[in-house]
């Protein structure tokens, strides 16, 4: 890989970790790293955080083209950052402001953006997949030339989404990349503990659907295994499979301690941190390390200045409640 694309794909990597810091410390009501103190959380609700997981979602949507989508998680903020999305509405979404993508309505585990081809973030795990799936069999029935990358977690094999969304984008040969982000937790719990069998890549592949298995915290690993993939999917091969290995070094939500968690896995697991990974390649480039300290400051910069907007964004009117609702047609929730 060129020293301009690993530099690239190192920024995106700084964003998303910038990112999930601030939003971590932006729900505990302060962000001093990033040049404020906010005195009150301003991040309301669940918080699921994806830090140390960047190097899946920017390795897949490096691929990706403007016209394609995704469908993301729980855990979402770094697809929808590496899918292109503004850094100002993504926190403005989380502190429930009016200028949000949602207009303040969705919080963190409902983010969308569609005109990145961001489809949405879901709280119901493996909701992705049958929504990725339907977006897929749209593409064919209107000859759309685009794919869709659906992302989700280890724990989502486990669920009846999974082997129907499969299932049917197999039988219908529809174009999607469906990508396992194992980060080796369901929750707060193991997923060793919670799953039978060789794991998601042996499932895909009983459904007749291809894929590979590759190092998660690798984000050149990850690009070469999702460019492999994707160049199936575009040649009309089908569905197709990536199982990304990684690891969640933040608890099940940011108010988690993680106690359930040996310390030893832990120090193991940060020892393979993308970013860090990633710095190390620059060696064999000739790339000072103080280039790489520049684009860690400029991403951060570009939270701070998200921090700020959010911070002085208006809050939704009152009348907003009653749009983007489901009408039964009776009245009930006037």
């Amino acid at each position: 890989m060129s020293a301009d694309r690993l530099l690239s794909l190192f920024h995106t990597m700084a964003r998303i970790r910038a990112f999930e810091n601030a939003a971590e410390e932006a729900s505990s009501g302060g962000v001093a790293a990033f040049g404020s103190t906010l005195g009150a959380a301003k991040v309301r609700g669940p918080l699921h955080l994806s830090t140390g997981q960047e190097a899946v979602p920017v390795g897949v949507c490096a691929n990706l083209a403007a016209g394609d989508a995704i469908t993301s998680t729980h855990r979402g903020h770094g697809h929808t950052i590496a899918k292109g999305a503004s850094l100002e509405p993504m926190m403005c979404e989380l502190f429930g402001r009016a200028t949000g993508f949602n207009g303040g309505k969705g919080g963190s585990m409902h983010i969308a953006d569609f005109s990145v081809g961001m489809l949405g973030a879901n709280g119901v795990v493996a909701a992705g997949i049958p929504i990725a799936v339907g977006a897929a069999h749209a593409y064919r029935i209107t000859g759309s030339k685009a794919v869709i990358a659906c992302f989700f977690g280890d724990g989502a094999i486990n669920r009846g989404p999974f082997l129907e969304g499969l299932n049917w984008a197999k039988i219908h040969v529809l174009p999607v990349l469906f990508v396992c982000e194992d980060n080796r937790y369901s929750a707060m719990t193991s997923t060793d503990a919670m799953t039978a069998g060789p794991g998601a890549l042996a499932r895909a592949e009983s459904l007749g659907i291809a894929g590979l298995a590759c190092d998660g915290n690798d984000v050149e690993a990850v690009h070469d295994a999702a460019a492999e993939l994707l160049g199936r999917i575009r040649r009309g091969e089908g569905p197709q499979f990536l199982h990304a290995i990684t690891y969640r070094v933040k608890g099940h939500v940011s108010v988690d301690p993680a106690a359930y968690r040996d310390r030893c896995e832990l120090a193991r697991a940060l020892e393979q941190d993308p970013l860090a990974l990633a710095r190390e390649r620059f060696s064999a480039h000739g790339i000072a390390a103080a280039e790489l300290d520049r684009i860690v400051a400029q991403a951060e910069a570009e939270v701070a200045q998200a921090l700020r907007a959010a911070a002085a964004a208006p809050f939704p009117d009152g009348e907003a409640a009653y749009t983007d609702i489901q009408d039964t047609g009776a009245g009930q929730w006037q």
